[in-house]
């Protein structure tokens, strides 16, 4: 039980990326999260499900917090906020998801980047942050992602983050209310990549 107090969306659960810093989201980051999205919705509605009519409120932000920390407590997903190092300002979002054990070993990564702070490195900096985390701390195998096809600066970040473009799959995520075709990535941790090896 302590590994699941110490993974509790309040809890010192921090992760070090150089230009950035993660933890897990909080209320008291609502203002702010609220804000950045909304200045970026147009930036980031066409690559994202649908948001809600009450997405940005106070109350819809508590309802995502409590299904993150239920998710935690179970060991099935571990989102993060990214905040730059040069004044603290949230700067996006990595998520772990969908993290199954057993023979599989794997989770999916999904990120987001505030319009403002979009290509300056900040989520790239995260999305390795949470790769470490992945195969370090979870132990897990493997990672996935998923990007639409004509999602070239997400592509990009994933192939810089060390994934490997793996295939296509058709009517994959229901996206801005249309299912869409996405490309699929995949890293596995360095050690299992060994063990593959030899």
């Amino acid at each position: 039980m302590a590994m699941l107090d110490w993974m509790s969306t309040e809890s010192g659960l921090r992760l070090d990326g150089g230009i950035v810093g993660l933890r897990p989201p909080r209320m008291s980051d609502h203002a702010e999260w609220s804000q950045l999205r909304h200045e970026s919705r147009a930036f980031l509605q066409p690559w994202e499900p649908t948001w809600a009519e009450d997405d940005l409120t106070r109350p819809a932000y508590r309802r995502r917090l409590d299904a993150w920390r239920r998710d935690m407590d179970l060991g099935l997903a571990y989102p993060f906020f990214v905040f730059n190092r040069e004044d603290d300002a949230l700067v996006g979002g990595v998520t772990l998801s969908n993290v199954r054990r057993g023979v599989a070993q794997t989770g999916t990564l999904g990120y987001w980047a505030g319009q403002k702070f979009a290509r300056r490195g900040y989520i790239l900096a995260g999305v390795k942050a949470v790769s470490r985390f992945s195969f370090g701390a979870l132990a897990l195998s493997r990672l996935e992602a998923a990007c639409l096809k004509a999602n070239e600066p997400s592509a990009n970040l994933l192939l810089k983050a060390g994934f490997t473009e793996e295939g296509f799959a058709k009517a994959y995520l229901k996206i801005n209310g249309v299912w869409r075709d996405h490309r699929l990535f995949g890293l596995i941790s360095r050690d299992r990549a060994r063990d593959s090896a030899e």
